[in-house]
């Protein structure tokens, strides 16, 4: 079965007021709609956290569930966003449009003293307004430092006195270990700061690009580091840290499977973003007001051996390039795009352009996954290598990553 994610905060539809007046409803609503691109709002002139920029040691006494929780809780927050959403109104009425105020509940944890919050991009994504509630169950408004779609990564600043915030502490996500007991702690369904234990099930790390990983970005399926767990993560975690026994943040918690039941809850996989990831993109969004990553510029499509047949494709395996960005690194080196449409088995190839068969000396196979994971643990304004078939010529070509 191939494995579907989906964001795991949750929402509550608060009000509907028809154009023409008097109606109030209460009822849960979903929160996850088109999602927008990299949003910025507040850029900060503050210095990066030290958590950022020096990694955690690993060495130390582990501690126990009750010690983790009692060190850490203080510092996880509930985060409530709200956000306007126009609805047809009533078809027996038309042009009477109505709104609705959404309210999305997610998690979050302080980072640092000046009072900046990490949680997930899909929790606060099109908020009109954001609240922070802390463990003393004082609420405080929150205002969104800047987004990384790319990375489902936010972050919040809230204006409270550093007394009142518990920091936590970032872990080296690369030294963890499949079957590493793991503590995740959050707002699951609102309720306040649970914790629930498990262990590592899997790593997918971005340098290995023979699994792709299959946490990726809301909307463009951009790959994100990750690591798979079975502590149990349920809507309304999202935004909240994965902790290794020492207490460390390594990983945020994002995602969990989705089999197609819209009442799903864990089913023992979920997913968090790696913290190394998460540093590196919190620290460009202290510094720089955003985040910023590889990108190549072309629309790709596997091969499939039934289309490699019928088109005498020069390989049964690859990814066709269907199009290529205007201006993009790729559309600079001459990569190609298709040049005509066919429909094999109801799906639909662009065909006549390069095939790109490896990227950085790795064979891509039939994955699309493992291209985007390749280009992924670049950074704009490196060099890589593709190696393309154009029509029966295999060939290589130096391209110079963009910055998507």
């Amino acid at each position: 079965m191939k494995l579907r994610t989906r964001g795991i905060a949750t929402a509550l539809g608060v009000l509907v007021a028809g154009a023409a007046g008097a109606g109030i409803a209460l009822a849960l609503a979903s929160a996850f709609g088109g999602l927008s691109t990299t949003t910025t709002v507040v850029k900060p002139s503050v210095e990066t956290p030290t958590a950022l920029r020096t990694s955690s040691t690993t060495g130390g006494k582990a501690l126990t569930t009750a010690e983790i929780y009692e060190r850490t809780a203080p510092g996880v927050v509930q985060v409530t966003t709200k956000s306007i959403v126009k609805s047809q109104g009533n078809p027996l009425f038309p042009g009477q449009s109505q709104s609705q105020v959404q309210e999305a509940l997610g998690s979050g944890f302080v980072i640092d003293k000046q009072g900046h919050i990490v949680t997930n991009y899909h929790v606060v994504k099109g908020a009109k307004s954001i609240e922070v509630l802390f463990s003393n169950n004082v609420t405080t408004k929150a205002t969104l430092v800047a987004s990384d779609e790319s990375t489902d990564l936010a972050v919040l600043k809230v204006n409270v006195s550093p007394s009142a915030l518990t920091p936590l502490s970032f872990g080296d996500s690369s030294a963890v270990e499949v079957g590493d007991p793991v503590v995740a702690i959050g707002n699951p369904f609102g309720l306040d700061r649970t914790a629930t234990l498990g262990i590592i099930s899997a790593i997918y790390n971005l340098a290995d690009s023979s699994t792709a990983s299959p946490l990726t970005s809301p909307t463009r399926n951009f790959p994100i580091a990750a690591i798979q767990t079975d502590a149990a993560i349920n809507h309304g975690n999202s935004g909240g840290p994965l902790l290794n026994s020492l207490g460390q943040v390594i990983g945020v918690n994002s995602s969990i499977v989705n089999t197609g039941s819209i009442d799903q809850g864990n089913v023992g996989i979920g997913f968090a973003i790696q913290s190394n990831t998460v540093k590196q993109v919190v620290a460009q969004i202290l510094k720089n007001g955003k985040a910023s990553h590889a990108y190549l510029g072309v629309a790709i499509k596997a091969i499939t051996p039934e289309l490699a047949s019928l088109y005498r494709l020069p390989v049964k395996e690859g990814l066709l390039v269907g199009e290529v960005t205007r201006g993009s690194g790729a559309a600079k080196a001459g990569i190609k795009g298709g040049t005509r449409d066919v429909t094999v088995s109801g799906y639909t190839y662009t065909i006549g352009g390069d095939i790109i068969v490896a990227a950085d000396g790795a064979n891509v196979g039939g994955s699309a996954g493992k291209l985007l994971t390749i280009i992924a643990k670049h950074k704009p304004g490196d060099k890589i290598t593709l190696e393309i078939y154009r029509g029966d010529k295999k060939m290589a070509v130096t391209v110079t990553l963009g910055n998507r």
